[in-house]
């Protein structure tokens, strides 16, 4: 069981580590019932690809090795990612925080992409 978001860009959100309202961090417009509705138009890019670079600069080393962790995982959890982390000898004490970053850039990376194929991307994410 999860939440998803569907519309322009489909998808699951990331369960216990990305919220329903992850994709307010990129702008864009906001609309709620039990669902959220969300609409990113091209004057949108800027801030979209500027919270993306924020997110990429937080994560620093943390979104390198998240992509080799998730390359040869298809599901995680904590324990299998602190055990990563600390055979790369990476502090683990953030790691949440970085997971959900590193699950929100995911989530920013398919709206931009959507934005820039369709000069728009609408979708809903349940609550």
């Amino acid at each position: 069981m999860g939440r998803y978001y569907n519309g322009d860009i489909n998808g699951k959100f990331w369960f216990a580590v990305q919220s329903s309202v992850a994709p307010s961090r990129f702008g864009g417009e906001e609309y709620e019932p039990s669902y959220i509705q969300y609409h990113f138009g091209e004057e949108h890019l800027e801030e979209i690809e500027e919270e993306i670079k924020k997110i990429k600069k937080s994560l620093g080393k943390y979104k390198e090795n998240f992509d080799k962790f998730f390359e040869k995982n298809d599901f995680y959890n904590d324990e299998m990612l602190e055990e990563f982390f600390k055979e790369k000898e990476i502090e683990t004490k953030n790691i949440g925080s970085h997971l959900e970053n590193y699950a929100d850039l995911g989530l920013g990376q398919e709206i931009l992409d959507c934005v820039k194929e369709n000069g728009e991307c609408n979708f809903e994410a349940e609550i």
